[in-house]
């Protein structure tokens, strides 16, 4: 009996049911598991921690080390056996089998060899967390702990640090003041590079292109070839004017710095042009540390990144891989749909048909570094060469669309998905029953029409799922932008307010290239590793985001039909 009802269940397919359960299930543990720890890892990274200071006296067999004084942020505890202790050199006592030690940034990398240390809890004293204890984000060199000695203009003491806290508290706030009109000089100048030099520069740039091109075809009367001598004259004596301006904003931001005693009594001057933020950890409250926490999220999203991209903002691959996962859309849907509907509709179904389709499948297994090696090859040197040879022969021996760049990048994914789009795309045809069509057809309407009006709104749900799977792959894909157009670091970017305003040719830059090149090649590895974890979740959430797009543009055709 038991046996009989066992097949029963079996057979009843309840068992298929729990499993499938199960499996999404899984799927999802896994999915918010991975979600939770790319948040942790990466966004733990821009909350405000305390700084601690304390000695340090480590016991080396080897040598005797003084007791060293250290300041730094907590970043990680491990247990460490005893043994590894002991083969590194340290002599330990009897009777202790494992040791606790945590990872300190300790900064100021300009004054000493890592900004990065371990240190063993059990050889440490005096641990304390004074509120004074200054943090400051800069520029170059990463962060800087230390106290503040005194607030410098022009290389003599305006406001000394006299120990007291009314006169700490008076060096604070008149630091903070020549701080933000510093950021306000060097935002001018930023302004001042990015619009009006950028505009100068860019129409000398056309001038001397469009002699070049008429010294080629000697065809130009004199008269307008001395207009063109005057008008980049004109174009130098602005930029020299503008030049003169930007020198003087220069010495403007140059004037002021500041002296902090840093660890062990190291003194050190930093000018206020290379201070992004300072602030003091151990007197913020939760407010303070969650407004901070923002600001530097915000920062991390809307800035461009330094330090060779293992700090600042990921702005510029941001933008970078959304231009290019849209431009390659309206490349791969048109073309993709057309050769789907083409197979689907018109192509008479036989062999040669099937050899099509078996190819197509075929394609969307090719590995993406052939994509790219073909990108190279065709669209590069020979699409890119030709067009540089036809319409910028002048720019030679430099090329303009003969070197990797955005539309070559855009194409080549482009390729790289088309078969994705075609097989979702026919698979939407082959679900219009074919009674539609013929109805469509007894009302006189012509096969065109038909294609048109009656199955292409039915199978549109399809097309967009083909496109959020194509759209899926193209953003998560490296090894062919690596040789199509994807750089580390872009000056700008390839839409700005210039004259043609998206520039097909500029390289640019790509969150997954940017995680491949922050967590395998940078030199200081415990720096860039929080960046990687963000840059993960700021991936997936820029292709969740996109896919949303498609997602909800789907709908509504699903709803118009």
């Amino acid at each position: 009996m038991k046996v009989a009802r066992l097949q029963n269940w079996a057979g009843s397919g309840t068992p298929f049911i729990w499993i499938t359960a199960s499996a999404v299930a899984i799927s999802l543990i896994m999915v918010v598991g991975l979600l939770s720890l790319l948040a942790f890892k990466g966004m733990g990274h821009f909350w405000p921690k305390q700084v601690m200071q304390g000695n340090y006296n480590p016991p080396i067999a080897s040598r005797a080390i003084a007791t060293s004084e250290f300041i730094g942020e907590r970043v990680q505890f491990e247990a460490v056996a005893a043994e590894q202790l002991a083969d590194n050199g340290f002599a330990l006592s009897l009777g202790v089998d494992t040791y606790q030690r945590q990872l300190v940034k300790f900064g100021n990398r300009d004054l000493s060899e890592s900004d990065f240390g371990w240190i063993v809890m059990e050889f440490t004293s005096d641990i304390a967390y004074p509120a004074d204890i200054v943090v400051l984000e800069r520029r170059r060199w990463g962060n800087l702990y230390g106290y503040m000695e005194s607030v410098l203009q022009q290389a003599k003491e305006v406001v000394p640090n006299a120990g007291d806290q009314s006169t700490d508290e008076t060096l604070w706030q008149d630091f903070q003041q020549r701080l933000q009109r510093t950021a306000q000089l060097l935002e001018e100048i930023s302004l001042l590079e990015s619009r009006q030099l950028a505009r100068i520069n860019r129409q000398i740039e056309q001038l001397r292109r469009q002699q070049s091109r008429n010294e080629l075809l000697i065809s130009e009367p004199a008269q307008d070839l001395d207009a063109d001598v005057r008008q980049l004259s004109l174009l130098e004596s602005q930029y020299g004017d503008f030049q003169t301006r930007l020198n003087n904003l220069a010495e403007q931001v140059n004037r002021d710095s500041v002296r902090l005693i840093t660890a062990n009594n190291q003194r050190i001057e930093i000018p206020l042009s290379e201070i992004i933020r300072a602030y003091r950890p151990n007197q913020l409250d939760f407010t303070e540390k969650l407004t901070l926490f923002m600001t530097k999220v915000l920062e991390f999203v809307a800035d461009d990144p330094r330090e060779g991209n293992t700090e600042g903002g990921i702005f510029p691959a941001i933008f970078g891989t959304v231009v290019m996962v849209l431009l390659m859309s309206m490349l791969v849907a048109p073309f993709g749909v057309i050769a789907a509907i083409y197979l689907r509709e018109y192509a008479r179904q036989g062999l040669l048909t099937r050899i099509i389709r078996i190819a197509v499948n075929n394609l969307a297994g090719v590995p993406s570094i052939v994509y790219g090696v073909f990108g190279l090859g065709f669209f590069i040197y020979i699409v890119g060469g030709e067009i540089d040879r036809q319409f910028f022969a002048e720019a030679l021996p430099a090329p303009t669309f003969g070197t990797p760049g955005l539309l070559w990048a855009s194409l080549t994914l482009a390729l790289l998905t088309m078969p994705v789009v075609i097989v979702a795309t026919e698979e939407g045809l082959a679900r219009v029953p074919r009674s539609l069509r013929e109805g469509s057809l007894a009302l006189g309407a012509t096969k065109f029409e038909t294609i048109v009006k009656v199955v292409f709104p039915i199978a549109s749900p399809a097309m967009m799922t083909g496109l959020m799977l194509a759209i899926a792959r193209a953003a998560g894909t490296v090894a062919p932008l690596m040789l199509v157009g994807v750089v580390k670091l872009a000056p700008s970017l390839p839409v700005n307010g210039l004259y043609p305003y998206l520039h097909l040719n500029q390289k640019f830059m790509h969150l997954g290239y940017h995680i491949y090149g922050v967590g395998l090649q940078s030199p200081n590895t415990q720096a860039a590793m929080p960046l990687v974890f963000a840059t993960a979740l700021l991936l997936v959430a820029v292709i969740a985001l996109l896919n949303f797009s498609a997602a909800v543009l789907r709908n509504r055709l699903r709803e118009g039909l």
